[in-house]
């Protein structure tokens, strides 16, 4: 862990830890909690994912209120240490898994749905929030470098009937439509707009009955 002395957030009455090398929970992304915990109630039999999960509090809210096993998965050692912390005072069960997303899931894991937290501001503006980790919001020159990689994983890890949550930036759905275009099996679902982001819907091209 960390030497930096840990700042505690309420989080939907989870206890979240986390540091200034930790993205601070932002008090919007509840929303993608509670609306990945409806997907949960509706998908099949599986677990959960989350991927750039950052100090887990997204991925830990959403199984609370529709509970499934939880896979999560950082590249950052830190996050990951302050995951389990916060997974340990919430009394979940979580398979904490540290490194690159396309490297620490077997190839034949399937999640029934899976939260996606990419870091999406262009390395040219990240200036622009000095009070951010830059790891943790550098998402390439254009915004989308962990998005792409996380479309790669849903592609790749999605159950046929499950769905996939991924937030961007409030400008940044039209991008994410441009490039679910290159995907055979994946289609864009619902996208719900805040001011501090954006969540998009991700399904499988499939008859849903």
């Amino acid at each position: 862990m960390t030497t930096v002395s840990p700042q505690v957030v309420d989080f939907e009455g989870l206890r979240i830890e986390y540091d200034a090398h930790v993205l601070e929970p932002r008090a919007w992304t509840a929303e993608q909690s509670r609306w990945a915990a409806e997907l949960i109630q509706q998908a099949p039999p599986g677990p959960v994912l989350e991927v750039c999960s950052g100090a887990g509090h997204i991925g830990l809210l959403a199984v609370s209120l529709a509970p499934r096993s939880l896979v999560c998965v950082d590249a950052d050692a830190t996050a990951c240490a302050y995951l389990r912390r916060n997974a340990a005072y919430a009394g979940i069960r979580v398979d904490v898994r540290e490194g690159r997303m396309d490297e620490v899931l077997a190839a034949d894991e399937c999640f029934a749905v899976i939260i996606a937290d990419p870091p999406w501001v262009s390395t040219a503006e990240v200036g622009q929030f000095p009070e951010d980790p830059v790891t943790a919001i550098d998402g390439g020159d254009d915004g989308l470098s962990l998005v792409r990689a996380c479309l790669d994983v849903i592609d790749a890890h999605l159950d046929v009937l499950g769905s996939a949550l991924l937030q961007v930036g409030p400008d940044q759905p039209d991008a994410v439509e441009a490039l679910l275009a290159s995907y055979d099996e994946l289609a864009m679902g619902e996208v719900r707009v805040y001011e501090r982001g954006a969540l998009v819907r991700i399904d499988r091209r499939v008859d849903r009955g």
